[in-house]
């Protein structure tokens, strides 16, 4: 299969929670995308779908115009970047790659440094809000740091899967923005929890709160979302807890570097690891509920 002749050809490493419906939306709509997983079982939504098969991210480097990371943590991204077979392998002169892991900002411009020297290739550091759904529908918000030529070359691919693309300055912005996101989203989610908790405890109608609270100060996404998941729970995690806790801890290390008091973050980063405590990590964010649940 050639790709169309306007439309460059994509890597696309990580193919986990987040990263195969990004990677299904850039096949529907027409880019030629090789993918690489760590987790090989994964590909198959991919490649029955036209994806090509990719032995090495240096390989899936080698065939791209644009490479794209979805990837679990720092070290991952290290690992896929400048390990044995990795990108950096691969001539990089011209071309760009995007990561859309969530990752520490220091260490995104210590990549972006070494895989210019290594390989010329640009970085490009786009964490993602939205969680799977807004991967599924195309709905994504995505923070970028970086160059503004490289940011502008890939933007028609991002609207492939996101709605809003934010310039926010040079590398490690985008993920200093995607911590100012999680903080709001992590602290949010805590207090639902306590919300959805009262409400029940005093003989109101828990799951009648979003509609409640529609179009009020109160209202937002993570309440239409996951309140409704705490109340009548669920059957597929959108998201999970230990995602956010690493995020969390990564804002409190820059908290830290920046002297920046982080009060409220800072409880709901420690309840959330009560929960990963239990166990529990791996469940979805709205199993926070269950902390506030009296005992039976």
């Amino acid at each position: 299969m050639d790709k169309p002749l306007d439309k460059p050809s994509i890597a696309f490493l990580g193919l986990g929670l987040m990263g195969q419906p990004m990677a299904l939306r850039l096949l529907a709509a027409g880019y030629r995308v090789h993918v690489w997983n760590r987790s090989r079982p994964k590909l198959a939504p991919a490649l029955e779908r036209g994806a090509i098969d990719a032995e090495s991210p240096r390989e899936a480097a080698k065939a791209a115009d644009i490479v794209l990371l979805c990837l679990l943590d720092t070290r991952a991204v290290e690992e896929v970047a400048f390990g044995a077979d990795g990108i950096a392998g691969a001539e990089g002169r011209g071309k760009v790659l995007v990561d859309h892991s969530s990752i520490s900002p220091d260490e995104t411009r210590t990549f972006a440094e070494r895989l210019a020297s290594r390989s010329g290739m640009q970085w490009v550091d786009a964490p993602v809000s939205g969680g799977v759904k807004g991967a599924q529908d195309g709905t994504l918000a995505i923070m970028c740091g970086g160059h503004p030529e490289a940011i502008d070359r890939v933007r028609p691919v991002l609207s492939a899967y996101a709605r809003n693309v934010t310039h926010m300055g040079p590398a490690g912005t985008g993920q200093t923005t995607k911590l100012c996101n999680q903080v709001i989203v992590g602290s949010a989610l805590a207090v639902l929890a306590e919300a959805v908790t009262l409400a029940q405890n005093a003989g109101v109608d828990a799951r009648r709160l979003p509609e409640a609270f529609a179009g009020g100060f109160a209202d937002s996404k993570p309440l239409q979302i996951f309140l409704p998941r705490m109340v009548s729970g669920w059957t597929e995690p959108i998201g999970a807890a230990n995602l956010l806790l690493k995020d969390l801890d990564t804002a409190a290390d820059l908290a830290r570097a920046s002297g920046t008091p982080l009060p409220m973050a800072g409880l709901a980063r420690e309840i959330f690891r009560q929960l990963a405590a239990q166990g529990r990590g791996e469940d979805d964010l709205a199993a926070l509920v269950t902390l506030y649940r009296k005992p039976k």
